[in-house]
């Protein structure tokens, strides 16, 4: 049993209450849309790394998807502060839309939708309830996935819905079997794309950092932020294509997300990178980002959405 208290349309219930039937539109067809966003210690106290950014990729994954959150905007970015506030020592939020409905088509009769904001520490709640728990260590052995290039024929790689995880999933599996730590995956051209739920990121020989185009991955908050940061740093930034080649010929491998932070990679398909892992580059561009999320540089405060004290409230209307 869990302590942690679970947002759904405006209501905090039990962790262990907050439940759909297994029938459900979203359970059997993948409808569910999502995003994710980290909760970082700060001398102010919990802060949710760039909310606002988080919660208009969520509304423009619904709309990619057909779906319509039946709550504003400002209303879902208080419901993350309150759900923070109410579950100490989270390290993560997740915010989740659903069709409750049982259906039997794929076009659900019943468009009702449920909106979930759940905070919870991801090692604590996730990680050590499993029985084999898989960590990640400090640097990553990548496989490039040859074999399942993404067709964005129905559903691009811009929304964050359930259905679109499936394939990588299968994926990574597999290369977990031959002991790597994380897949890289192609584009339909057969194009340097990006991990499963992370950006990546080439440095080459002449310390530029190069990364896919945004038209064939998804817009990852980290990876923007990481972007500017580097520009700040001096670093030259090109977003490009990229043939899968460039990832052998770089100097520096990373890949970044919510999770994996400035996460170095330092092999793929086992061969060394040249750099080692981590580079320069990874190490300059990581460190700013962990400044940033902990609340230490002042030019990027504004990236930082604190919680609302839960005395104020138990319940959103």
């Amino acid at each position: 049993m869990s302590d942690r208290k679970v947002w759904i349309d405006g209501a905090f219930v039990p962790w262990d209450e907050a439940t759909v039937h297994v029938l459900s539109h979203s359970m059997q067809r993948g409808s569910l849309v999502f995003d994710y966003m980290g909760v970082h210690a700060t001398p102010r106290g919990p802060a949710l790394f760039r909310l606002d950014d988080h919660i208009l990729r969520f509304e423009n994954s619904l709309q990619t998807v057909g779906l319509q959150s039946p709550w504003g905007r400002g209303l879902l970015e208080r419901a993350c502060r309150e759900t923070v506030a109410l579950n100490p020592d989270a390290t993560a939020l997740k915010i989740c839309a659903y069709l409750p409905s049982i259906e039997v088509d794929v076009v659900p009769m019943d468009p009702r939708i449920e909106v979930l904001i759940a905070a919870y520490d991801v090692q604590r709640d996730l990680v050590e309830t499993k029985a084999e728990p898989v960590r990640r260590p400090a640097t990553c052995r990548l496989k490039l996935d040859r074999q399942r290039k993404r067709i964005d024929a129905h559903l691009p790689p811009q929304a964050k819905a359930a259905a679109n995880y499936l394939g990588v999933m299968m994926s990574k599996r597999a290369a977990r079997a031959d002991g790597y730590d994380e897949i890289a995956t192609l584009d339909e051209h057969g194009r340097l794309a990006e991990g499963p739920t992370t950006n990546l990121f080439l440095v080459d020989a002449a310390g530029r950092l190069l990364t896919p185009g945004i038209d064939e991955i998804l817009a990852g908050v980290t990876r923007d932020s990481i972007l500017t940061l580097a520009r700040d740093e001096g670093v030259e930034v090109l977003e490009c294509p990229l043939e899968a080649q460039a990832i052998f010929d770089a100097h520096e491998v990373f890949l970044s997300g919510t999770s994996a932070g400035v996460w170095p990679v330092r092999s793929v398909d086992g061969e060394p990178v040249v750099g080692g892992a981590p580079g320069p580059v990874t190490e300059r561009v990581g460190a700013r980002l962990a400044a940033v999320v902990a609340g230490e540089d002042p030019d990027y405060l504004h990236w930082l959405h604190y919680t609302e004290d839960p005395s104020e409230t138990r319940q959103v209307s």
